[in-house]
């Protein structure tokens, strides 16, 4: 069996934990991997907000050099895309609302709010189904 793999990150390179995570995954068996991008815009706007959807127009050319870039890790087909949402909770929701997910591999930003954020989303995501399977450390 195939494992989907989504990988939720709130930026839009490709750091060398992520590519090494991503490999790591890749090489403990078959997987396919979808990226989903915290949207970028002001937390503040609501969700409606022309900001947010024009930011999601915005990070379309950067999101494809991610996905690009990640394509040898991966060692196949990479999809993703850059959600509306800015809560990662949410982004992973309506993300599996398109499409299923097995695993979860967290690609955030290090910092005292990520760390809370990944202690929640760890305690949070296996409520979805999900498994998390690597919380790569990104550099700033």
């Amino acid at each position: 069996m195939t494992a989907r793999v989504l990988i939720l990150t709130d930026h839009l390179t490709l750091t060398p934990e992520v590519s090494a995570a991503v490999r790591a995954r890749a090489a403990r068996g078959a997987a396919t991997f979808r990226v989903v991008v915290t949207n970028p815009s002001r937390a503040e706007f609501h969700l409606h907000h022309p900001g947010r959807h024009d930011a999601v127009v915005a990070a379309r050319p950067q999101l494809e050099q991610l996905l690009a870039d990640l394509l040898p890790a991966a060692g196949g087909a990479v999809s993703g895309k850059v959600s509306i949402r800015h809560d990662h909770f949410d982004a992973v929701e309506d993300d599996l609302h398109e499409q299923p997910a097995d695993e979860v591999l967290l690609a955030v930003h290090e910092g005292d709010v990520m760390r809370r954020l990944h202690l929640d989303l760890r305690h949070r995501l296996p409520h979805l189904g999900l498994v998390v399977v690597e919380d790569p450390a990104p550099a700033h």
